[in-house]
């Protein structure tokens, strides 16, 4: 019997959050899931998950290989986001040759669908409207290493679509909410800081927002009903920081931060990024990049994946309160257990 999909990501990454999320829609769908991790992997958020856990890296093509005898689907989550690196290659190698290594597997196992998690970064910019898949990306001038990087493994994504005939639909998802994020990511601990009052200040920009239970669903949609060799915007709401964290603030009872406009934000991260390479320190997340990035972004239009995915988005305000909700009880069962291993 043929293992109906390969869920690949890895849970050093944020794309775990992803990964996880079809994974679990998968099983609740009664398919049959194998999951590929690397031997460190913390496998907490695949508790009680009916899956098979196999073991690789997209960096090492036999593991790929193994992990993929059987599967009909593919569903690539892996990505490396850590921009603040000082020594970007790893970056290019996870992003964009781990790539293409599991596309070389995939196309030796002959696959049926490779469904790839790519971001909204690759998306060209429009400053008179919407942003939809047919803008051609037209910031090379101004996009950081990351970005490249992610523009590099879609580009050789489509291209082994058209030259290769591997059967590859590709995802430029947005900033992800929502509950069942076990890390929890930035944009989420960014919500549940708020919801919990530890953040007092917070920047003025604004951003594409979508629930990580939709992007799932958008997943296995576009398993059934994507076209090969297209990509899809997977955005919601376009967002400012004030709306949002006004939202979060609500769901825990706490007053909205106050905010700094992006200008001197920005600012403040060109002095403080130029101190630290001064100083010579290495890896830091404070910098000129990072601030353009969290503002460069604008609204999405969704239209492609609405009408051909049968893509249905929930309301923001039930994403934020899903997720305050859902890191709230993690926290009140981490102090439980805390408490009772102190009465022990």
């Amino acid at each position: 019997m043929k293992s109906e999909s390969l869920a690949g990501f890895e849970l050093e990454c944020m794309a775990d959050f992803i990964g996880i999320r079809i994974t679990r829609l998968l099983t609740e769908r009664r398919r049959k899931v194998r999951v590929l991790l690397r031997k460190t992997s913390d496998q907490s958020a695949l508790h009680g998950l009916p899956v098979e856990i196999t073991y690789g890296d997209v960096l090492h093509p036999p593991s790929l290989s193994m992990a993929m005898q059987g599967c009909e689907t593919v569903f690539y989550s892996v990505v490396d986001p850590r921009f603040w690196l000082t020594d970007q290659t790893p970056i290019f190698r996870n992003n964009v040759e781990g790539l293409v290594n599991a596309m070389d597997a995939a196309l030796k196992a002959g696959v049926k669908r490779f469904i790839f998690t790519s971001t909204m970064g690759t998306l060209g910019l429009n400053p008179n409207g919407r942003v939809s898949e047919d803008i051609p990306f037209n910031w090379l001038d101004r996009a950081p290493p990351y970005i490249r990087a992610r523009l590099e493994a879609e580009t050789r994504l489509l291209s082994y679509c058209r030259e290769k005939g591997l059967p590859g639909i590709a995802l430029c998802v947005a900033n992800t909410y929502g509950p069942q994020d076990y890390q929890p990511t930035p944009h989420n601990g960014g919500l549940w800081e708020v919801a919990s009052g530890r953040t007092k200040v917070a920047i003025d920009v604004s951003q594409p927002t979508v629930d990580i239970r939709d992007v799932a669903m958008a997943a296995l949609s576009a398993e059934t009903q994507g076209r090969l060799g297209e990509r899809y915007i997977i955005a919601n709401e376009f967002v400012s920081n004030r709306t949002l964290f006004a939202m979060a603030a609500a769901c825990g009872n706490q007053p909205p931060p106050k905010f700094i406009p992006y200008g001197v934000s920005y600012g403040i991260a060109w002095i403080t990024e130029r101190l630290m390479k001064l100083a010579g320190r290495k890896d830091f997340m404070i910098s000129a990049n990072a601030m353009f990035l969290s503002n460069v972004f604008r609204e999405m239009d969704n239209t492609k994946a609405r009408t051909e995915l049968d893509w249905r988005p929930r309301p923001l305000a039930e994403t934020v309160r899903d997720c305050i909700e859902w890191l709230a009880d993690r926290e009140r069962q981490g102090r439980a257990v805390h408490a009772s291993g102190e009465k022990a």
